[in-house]
């Protein structure tokens, strides 16, 4: 009987223990998935103009959204008060948010630009999508050999 109740608690342990690993492991959110391509491929320079094919990243916490938008780009940077979402129908909505460090200066790095902070602590960032540079062409590898000797 006593190892029967052992087996019994060493069982539990193990599977409690188990049950703790699948709940620490990290979500990753759309932002992460964009930053980590951005990373691998880099991204084309941005020059001056209005982009309206950008991935516009709301983050708070561990909780990400990613949104199709617009925003101007002046001087090499993001200009705050030009920055719209994109609705289902193509029309567009000023985004309104106040800035943390409204004079910092928004500029843009490897097709995304430096993370703007809320004065509600949210982290925004512009993803550049279309420049993120083609994929590298990779070795074709060898099949193993198959011969009959």
């Amino acid at each position: 009987m006593k190892k029967v109740l052992l087996s019994l608690i060493v069982l539990a342990a193990f599977s409690s223990v188990s049950a703790q690993e699948n709940d620490g492991e990290a979500i990753v959110t759309c932002h992460q998935k964009y930053a980590k391509v951005f990373e691998n491929r880099g991204a084309y320079p941005i020059t001056d103009g209005v982009y309206d094919n950008v991935i516009i990243t709301f983050r708070k916490g561990s909780m990400a959204d990613c949104l199709y938008g617009k925003v101007k780009v002046q001087n090499e940077e993001i200009n705050t008060y030009e920055m719209y979402l994109k609705f289902e129908d193509d029309s567009y909505e000023k985004i309104q948010r106040k800035f943390r460090y409204p004079e910092e200066k928004i500029t843009i790095e490897n097709g995304m630009s430096r993370t703007m902070i809320t004065v509600d602590d949210e982290l925004i960032t512009i993803l550049f999508v279309k420049s993120i540079k083609p994929k590298k062409k990779s070795y074709v590898k060898a099949a193993d050999p198959d011969f009959d000797f």
